[in-house]
């Protein structure tokens, strides 16, 4: 397709492209635009859709994340672009490990950015790998790298509020060559990024009420205490525990049965916090008069009251009695602290030794 061809099509009406909700249709082979051509689809999401394409200035493949043509996404997708030119400003080398927006543009009315292509996310890579734990030294790997991504978020007054494995993209999913074909693959390389800043905000700027894909979020949140920094870092606890196992650690769906697992693993949450919760907040219907959480109830399902009266504690979950163990289990515990205040910082976790310490 030439310019002149493409300007054309530019004009042609909307429903040629998109689908009944503001998705743009992906068709392999196509050109988006005369720079770039569609080769797959990568994956979707409420926000819109990613693909892999082609571009053809730099001769290289990239992925591109094609926003719905709905306003409300579109408005966030501006958010989204000043979070990336921020993060790209202050980090040109990339060293940070927050993945970089090559450019964006307007398309038909999506807005399009563009980011280099990764391999696969961490956990696509457990899911193929029939969730198998990763070996500590990859942990430790990974641990330093997000924690350093997030310090650098936290100091520009930034908070991702989304992680996850799915956001954290390896650089090559690569394994070591071995003769059990039926065992695990080991990573070659443990070097990753941080991607999907569409949830992320400035501290200064409006929190909405809930934040966080329910796994990873902080008690401070499902209780409405409000939230800032340490919610990342409460999420980072749990994606650690999750490279440990293989298994996500709070596998719910629902706001008390998520405290009772929480309880199992952490211990009671501390009176002063169930105190504070105001009695005109919803959470305060979590607890008894008696300040126990109000689980289970007449209606809990048996399943759930199984799955949760299973759950170890946390020094049973990290039991080994070796320096990594004991040091990884510290740090684990410093990052799921129930009262935000006393959780570890971004910059307090880059100092543990746990980063520090050999591992074999």
């Amino acid at each position: 397709m030439g310019y002149r061809s493409a300007a054309v099509a530019e004009i042609l009406p909307l429903v040629d492209c998109d689908d009944k909700d503001g998705h743009y249709i992906i068709r392999e082979g196509d050109d988006l635009t005369p720079r770039y051509k569609i080769i797959r689809l990568l994956g979707q999401g409420t926000f819109g859709k990613v693909v892999e394409a082609y571009d053809r200035t730099r001769n290289a493949k990239v992925a591109i994340k094609i926003i719905r043509s709905i306003q409300k996404y579109r408005d966030a997708a501006k958010v989204e672009v000043r979070v990336l030119n921020a993060l790209k400003k202050n980090d040109p080398m990339n060293l940070k490990r927050c993945i970089h927006l090559l450019t964006y543009f307007e398309h038909r009315n999506h807005t399009c950015m563009v980011f280099e292509l990764l391999a696969q996310s961490i956990f696509d890579f457990l899911k193929e790998n029939s969730f198998s734990p990763f070996p500590m030294y990859h942990i430790q790997t990974f641990a330093a790298q997000i924690i350093e991504s997030i310090t650098f978020m936290h100091g520009l007054r930034l908070i991702h509020t989304d992680l996850k494995p799915e956001n954290l993209m390896l650089e090559s999913n690569q394994c070591l060559l071995t003769y059990d074909v039926q065992g695990p693959r080991e990573l070659l390389s443990a070097r990753l990024r941080l991607i999907d800043f569409g949830s992320a905000i400035f501290d200064e700027d409006y929190h909405s009420s809930v934040v966080s894909t329910r796994h990873y979020r902080a008690p401070e949140i499902i209780l409405g205490l409000g939230w800032t920094f340490p919610c990342d870092m409460w999420s980072i606890g749990c994606i650690l525990v999750e490279f440990f196992t293989g298994d996500a650690l709070f596998q719910t769906h629902d706001n008390v049965e998520h405290l009772a697992m929480m309880q199992a693993v952490l211990g009671p949450i501390p009176d002063y916090i169930i105190k504070s919760i105001s009695p005109d907040k919803p959470s305060s219907k979590f607890f008894k008069s008696n300040r126990q959480i109000n689980w289970p109830c007449p209606q809990t399902p048996k399943a759930s009251k199984k799955y949760v009266k299973a759950m170890k504690p946390l020094n049973q979950i990290i039991s080994g009695t070796d320096q990594t163990s004991v040091l990884f289990l510290d740090l684990v515990k410093k990052l799921l602290v129930y009262d935000p205040k006393h959780r570890i910082t971004a910059r307090e976790a880059l100092e543990h030794p746990f980063l520090r310490c050999s591992v074999r």
